[in-house]
């Protein structure tokens, strides 16, 4: 009887965990013997997958940050070149998390074991330093956009462009009246949601500022708009519940409805990453906000070789989202420029449009599937 295959997938963010589940789900219906292992978040380990350690627990911003958790990361840096030692997979799956995957991409390249990378690195905005790294040990990248493509065929590196898995997952379970039923919001207003990041870092520093603006959009216009914050599971609840008690606004918290509240607003207030790409598809107009130490805002200043930082600005090739950045991201300024948008429904149809637009450069649905078609290929 032939062996079952073993592949080694390593996911250290939120999103990589929720894109890697959704990938193991399509590789199991073409191939159920299939056998998994590796390291990851709550998602993956939904999917029966045995997770030596939570590494999205560990996902941090910064250099500060990452020395905090340095030893604990070379640990498991460590013991999981042991497991492979160990337990030899056939192919290694690496999502994202550059700083640590194309380190182990180094050691699985002297070791034979084919590298699959899924979600590439933000070369094209920054660490284009990175693209010979990639071209030396990875086997195949499996990208999201279209100029991803472009990029590594011109590095003579083997692409797959896939589209964009959250086409198939972004989906709100309940429509805006049920969600504004569930959480008594009065239909009457305009809901504005604050998506303050999947880090915990993230959140002591976004979140606070959202509350400000939103305290000041409602010096204003406190008859005409409700605030709802909605959490990422990967942050705990006391800490979001703690921060809205100490700012003392009127907000209601969701929890685990991410997709359902953003499609019941009629504007979000977003942290730069995955959550701005997931709003545009839904196609909620936003602000995009996002803040690091000084040390880390220097350092990446010298690298960020694009004009915008927010994917679907990066995607639509120009800025369809205003983004307030680093010393930009003033309570005053953004709500100013909140209540600017709100009360003009040309320009926020018009900000739909452009999202639409955005969502159709993704490609087509089924992303998912057509990885892990591209995986199969080195399994067979």
């Amino acid at each position: 009887m032939e062996k079952s295959k073993s592949i080694l997938i390593v996911a250290g963010e939120a999103s990589g965990d929720q894109h890697a589940a959704y990938l193991v789900k399509e590789i199991k219906r073409l191939d159920a013997n299939v056998v998994f292992w590796g390291l990851g978040g709550d998602r993956l380990a939904a999917e029966g997958i045995p997770v030596r350690t939570d590494l999205v627990s560990l996902a941090v911003i910064g250099f500060s940050e990452v020395l905090k958790h340095l030893s604990t990361i070379r640990a498991v840096y460590k013991q999981l070149l042991s497991d492979i030692d160990r337990k030899k997979p056939d192919i290694a799956i690496l999502v994202d998390y550059p700083g640590f995957n194309l380190q182990l991409a180094k050691e699985l390249k002297k070791r034979a074991i084919p590298v699959i990378y899924y979600v590439s690195p933000q070369v094209w905005a920054w660490g284009k330093g990175r693209v010979k790294t990639i071209r030396d040990t990875v086997s195949r990248m499996i990208v999201f956009f279209p100029f991803e493509e472009t990029l590594y065929r011109q590095n003579r590196i083997p692409v797959s462009f896939v589209g964009h898995p959250s086409l198939d997952q972004v989906r709100p379970g309940k429509t805006a009246q049920e969600f504004r039923s569930i959480f008594s919001l009065d239909p009457s207003k305009r809901t504005i949601g604050l998506l303050p990041g999947s880090r915990q870092k993230e959140v002591k520093t976004l979140l606070p500022v959202m509350l400000e603006t939103a305290r000041l959009i409602s010096q204003d216009c406190a008859s005409r708009v409700q605030f709802i914050v909605l959490a990422a599971p990967s942050v705990p609840a006391d800490m979001i519940s703690s921060i809205v008690k100490e700012h003392g606004v009127p907000v209601t918290i969701v929890n685990n409805m991410t997709y359902d509240g953003i499609a019941a607003s009629d504007f979000c207030l977003v942290c730069s990453g995955t959550a701005t790409l997931e709003t545009g598809i839904l196609g909620t107009p936003m602000v995009i906000l996002y803040k690091v130490n000084f040390l880390t805002w220097l350092y990446l200043r010298l690298l960020i070789k694009i004009p915008y930082i927010g994917l679907v600005n990066v995607v639509a090739g120009k800025k369809i989202s205003e983004e307030f950045i680093q010393y930009d991201a003033q309570p005053r300024a953004i709500a100013s420029y909140c209540k600017a948008v709100l009360t003009n429904t040309t320009r926020l149809a018009s900000l739909r449009k452009d999202l639409e637009t955005m969502k159709r450069a993704l490609g087509d649905k089924g992303a998912s599937a057509r990885a892990a078609q591209a995986v199969m290929e080195f399994l067979r």
